[in-house]
């Protein structure tokens, strides 16, 4: 069944009616994610994901085989994609292939938001 997520956050306090943010995992302290379509709506081939990381954290290294879409909402970090390293602000869109290494350093003195688009079945 549809369903529409209507937001009511801010520029960089960004939320969703009814989405719970979450610990990006127990290991990182000052990241959240929120997913505003996943699998509590029934979609089954894709999922709308929205990270939050506070100054100074970043995201996991890591690798796997799904790829990732991602729009950068506010903030800037430093990507970086296998021994490659970039500089990313809002409105960059980024393609990360299946298996590339990759991670997130918040750049700066303001949370980096973005969203990031994943198969639904990983």
């Amino acid at each position: 069944m549809s369903i529409i997520r209507h937001f009511n956050g801010s520029e960089t306090d960004l939320s969703w009616e009814d989405v719970p943010v979450r610990k990006y995992n127990d290991e990182f302290v000052g990241v959240t994610r929120q997913i505003p379509v996943g699998p509590d709506e029934g979609s089954n081939n894709f999922h709308i994901r929205y990270f939050r990381c506070e100054p100074g954290t970043h995201t996991n290294k890591e690798s796997h085989p799904h790829e990732h879409g991602v729009i950068v909402l506010h903030g800037h970090a430093r990507l970086q994609l296998n021994d490659e390293f970039f500089d990313v602000k809002p409105h960059d869109a980024i393609f990360i292939s299946g298996n590339d290494v990759h991670q997130f350093v918040v750049q700066g003195d303001e949370p980096f938001g973005f969203i990031c688009v994943v198969v639904g079945k990983r």
